[in-house]
Order: structure tokens, then C-alpha cells, then sequence
């Protein structure tokens, strides 16, 4: 099933590709389909999954060889983890696919390069070999870089290209680490389950420093962390909405994804080591995040920059849980938090692209001083937006309140005064959505905008879709957290007397 679901989005894009007389309305169909069909292969792996007590590290895992010389292959499988976050990608390509779009009259181009997106995003966190893992990993560059560059409005061939080769850079940085780590294993294997329990280096000697380095670089590129967040501004404000939708909720996860599947997981002793530098960084991007998005008079860039805060919790949640100091619990809290904060912010922020591209679409600007008084004239895009923006500071009730109380409960176990200051940023994010929504619901209404429609059908489903799940996941959020707890990222803490 976990193949299917990576294999039938690849080849209905491919079939888009060479079909000259797909319409509109024929892409459209197989796309929702397609990504139907693979989010349902998922759901069924799901129902499948054993979150009891002594459950495998990974479930439903299939292998093929491919180059036995080299140990690699293809093989698939998932843990708690990866199952959490590939749902959530699912879902949302579906609402992404479904989302009405200006296509240019390039349907099939369009919708054929967001299911070659889903196949390869799908593929990252279903792999378990660590060769496989960069091929997919550098193949979603190539995904996104056309629907910014192609679809997208404004400087957007050069935000692709900006957002291209900063991730290419990255990417490069995460090879070498790679190989300098499968080296460094007394057999030469890319399966990482083997890599895993082996634990090839430890300690803070040059090459174990240096790697985890490599490591850090390419993934603080992808999530992003300060300073390497200066692609993602741009490349969500000239993307489409669906793109950028799919760019915050599962693009930036592969960068902490892989931060807790590679260095914390096969690198523990050296991880645990730079746990407090990399804590550090995490606070200045949750701090630079908050404060540079509450300065910013344009939509889109406001929102993009709430992403540089939110992943900035993410990774001080998986330096807390990598530290190795303080009660197993309280860093097993710290990681459940940083997990169930890359499935909410997916939810909640691909909800807000949506909703931005909304706006743009009925106005053709992202500039808040052009806005005002919108809730007389457009009552349920103010009902989502505040719903969203409530997620998205943290309001009890909903999905980031349950990630963010696991992660600063945890990080306060481990790193009390970084957690403390951090929780600055929780007070600016408020403040940077509650403004935002008084200067575009409240007021006169601004006369360009007086016209302007309501949500159509084709639009309220998918944000219904996305934020019914930030409800579901914040008033019950026992069957998430169970999920995420189970499996190969959650064993060390099992394995020396944490709660099981």
C-alpha cells in the first residue's frame, strides 16, 4: 500500500504529461483522483497500524533490491511519525488539487506537476533508505520550482529560481553528510533501520562534528531557521495559493522530518552533544520569525514569516528531546510536541495560504492597506480566518494549542530559561494575526472591495476539510499523540525506562 500510494500520484502525472487533449475539467478529474487514491492507500496502512505497546519500530514495510553493491534499495515502511506527517500531506494535496486555480491554460501541466509534488513529498517520509530519501528529496525541488515559476504572479521566475538554488545548496550539504555517515558504518548500507541501530558515529570529533553539521545546514535550509530563511518570503508571496499551501504544510516538514529521522535518530551521542547550540537557533528564529512577521504590510509575507516561528518550535522541541538531559518523559513530551506541530502547522497554515490566495484572487493584492471592512461583505472568510489565525497562536481547543503545550512542557524540562523567552513569540503571533484580521474585517469598507464575493463551494470544502481536523485534533487529540508515540524515533526513551 505505502508504494501505491507513493506510485499512483507519479504515473497519473505522467499520464497528464503525454495526454496533448486533457481539458480542464479531464486534469482536474484525474488529478482528484489520483491524490484521492493515494491519500485512501495511506488511510488503509492507518487502520492497519498497531500504536499498542510493543509495537514494531516500523510497520507495513516492504523491500525490493536495486543495487546490491552499493546496499541500497527500495524499501518502504512507517512509524509513528512518518504515518502522521504523510496523512497530513495527503490530505492536504487533495484540498491543494481541489483548490480553483488560474491554470493559464496549462490544466494539465499544472495539475501533473502537483501530483509528481505529492508522489515524490510521499516518497520522502514513507523511505527507508537514506539514498532513496535524497533522491526524493531533491526531486520536490523540481516540483515546486515549476508551479512557482509557471503559475505563479509577479517576480516568480525568480523566486523559483531564488527558492531552487538555495534548497539545491542544502540538498548538497545533507549528500555529503550522508555519505560521510554510511562510510563511517562498518557495512556499507543505506537502509535506515540498520543505520539506526548501529549508530556509525559518536562523540565530537571533527568528522562527527563536521557531518552533523552537513546535516543541520541542509535541513535548517529546508525548514527554514535563521539565516537561512531568505528564500521563503518571496517564493510564497509570487507562488499560487495552493502552491504555497503545499510548500508550508509539507515542504518545510521534510527539513525537521528529516532532522529527527537522520541526525537525532542514527547520530544520538553527537546529536545530543550541539542539542543546546541548535536550541539556540531555534529561539532566534522563533523570536525573528514573530517579530519580522508583525512588521510586514503584505499578507502573504506575514503569514510566510509565522512559519519561520512555528518550525523554530518544531526544532526546539527536537533539541529538547535530543539533549539527553533531564527525565526521558520530559523529553518524550518535547518530541511528541515537535511531531504533532509539523502535522497542525501543516493544517493551519496550508489553511492560511488558501485563505491568502483567496484574497488575491477576488482583489489581485496582498497589501493589508488596500483591505477593510470585509466582514460585511465576506462573513464565512472571516469565520475561517480567525479559526485559522486562533490555531495558529495557540488557542486552547485547537491543534497548535496541543503541540505547542507538549513542546514548551517539555523544553521547560530541559531547557527552562530558552523555553521561557520563547514564549514571547506565542504573544507577537497574536498579536501579528489579531491585527491583521481587525485592519481586514473591521472598519469602513475600503470602496475597491466593496463588490467582492463570499467563498464559493469550491472553496469552502477544502478549508472545511483542513480545519474540522485542527478542531478534531484539539479537543481529541489522544489518537494523534498515540500514533506519533509509536515506533523507531520514540524507542531510545522506551528503551531506558521512559513511559512506554
Amino acid at each position: 500500500m505505502l508504494t501505491l500510494s507513493i506510485l499512483i500520484p507519479l504515473l497519473a502525472a505522467l499520464g497528464l504529461f503525454v495526454w496533448p487533449d486533457a481539458g480542464n475539467r479531464e486534469a482536474r478529474l484525474v488529478a482528484l483522483g489520483a491524490s484521492a487514491l493515494s491519500f485512501l492507500c495511506l488511510v488503509i496502512v492507518w487502520i492497519g497500524f498497531d500504536s499498542g505497546p510493543g509495537a514494531a519500530d516500523f510497520q507495513s514495510v516492504a523491500e525490493i533490491g536495486w543495487i546490491d553493491a552499493l546496499g541500497v534499495a527500495w524499501r518502504v515502511g512507517v512509524d509513528g511519525m512518518s504515518l502522521a506527517v504523510s496523512l497530513m500531506s495527503g490530505l492536504l494535496f487533495i484540498c491543494a488539487i481541489a483548490w480553483p486555480a488560474d491554470t493559464k491554460g496549462r490544466a494539465r501541466q499544472y495539475y501533473g506537476w502537483f501530483l509528481f509534488l505529492q508522489g515524490v513529498s510521499l516518497g520522502l517520509f514513507l523511505t527507508l533508505d537514506l539514498l532513496v530519501f535524497y533522491v526524493f528529496f531533491d526531486l520536490t525541488l523540481v516540483g515546486m520550482y515549476f508551479l512557482i515559476g509557471r503559475w505563479g504572479h509577479g517576480e516568480a521566475e525568480y523566486a523559483a529560481l531564488k527558492f531552487f538554488v538555495y534548497t539545491l545548496a542544502g540538498s548538497l550539504a545533507i549528500l555529503l553528510a550522508i555519505l560521510g555517515l554510511v562510510l563511517a558504518n562498518g557495512t556499507l548500507t543505506f537502509d535506515m533501520r540498520a543505520l539506526i541501530a548501529a549508530q556509525p558515529l559518536g562523540g565530537t570529533d571533527l568528522r562527527s562534528s563536521l557531518i552533523l553539521l552537513g546535516f543541520l545546514v541542509g535541513f535548517a535550509i529546508k525548514t527554514p531557521l535563521v539565516p537561512f530563511h531568505t528564500w521563503l518570503p518571496l517564493a510564497h508571496v509570487e507562488a499560487p495559493g495552493p502552491a504555497s499551501a503545499v510548500l508550508a504544510g509539507v515542504l518545510l516538514k521534510m527539513g525537521t522530518y528529516g532532522m529527527v529521522r537522520i541526525p537525532f535518530q542514527m547520530m544520538r551521542e553527537t546529536f545530543a552533544a550541539y542539542a543546546f547550540p541548535l536550541a539556540l537557533v531555534a529561539l532566534v528564529a522563533i523570536l525573528w520569525g514573530s517579530l519580522v512577521a508583525l512588521g510586514q504590510t503584505n499578507l502573504k509575507r506575514r503569514i510566510a514569516y509565522t512559519s519561520v516561528n512555528h518550525m523554530g518550535y518544531t526544532v526546539l522541541g527536537i533539541a529538547a528531546a535530543g539533549a539527553m538531559v533531564g527525565p526521558d518523559a520530559v523529553r518524550r513530551l518535547a518530541l511528541s510536541g515537535a511531531v504533532t506541530e509539523m502535522v497542525a502547522h501543516g493544517l493551519i497554515t496550508g489553511a492560511l495560504f488558501l485563505i491568502a490566495g483567496s484574497f488575491y484572487t477576488r482583489t489581485g493584492t496582498y497589501e493589508l492597506s488596500r483591505y477593510g471592512g470585509l466582514a460585511r461583505v465576506t462573513p464565512l472568510l472571516m469565520v475561517v480566518y480567525f479559526l485559522a489565525a486562533f490555531a495558529s497562536f495557540g488557542l486552547p481547543g485547537l491543534a497548535g494549542f496541543v503541540a505547542e503545550f507538549q513542546i514548551f512542557a517539555g523544553s521547560f524540562g530541559v531547557y527552562p530559561v530558552v523555553a521561557a523567552i520563547a514564549l514571547v513569540g506565542l504573544v507577537v503571533t497574536a498579536a501579528l494575526f489579531l491585527s491583521m484580521g481587525q485592519q481586514i474585517f473591521f472598519g469602513e469598507t475600503a470602496p475597491q472591495i466593496a463588490a467582492i464575493k463570499d467563498l464559493k463551494p469550491a472553496e469552502i470544502w477544502p478549508l472545511v476539510a483542513l480545519l474540522a481536523l485542527v478542531v478534531l485534533i484539539g479537543l481529541l487529540p489522544g489518537w494523534l499523540i498515540d500514533m506519533i508515540q509509536t515506533g523507531s524515533a520514540f524507542a531510545p526513551f522506551q528503551a531506558s525506562g521512559g513511559p512506554q
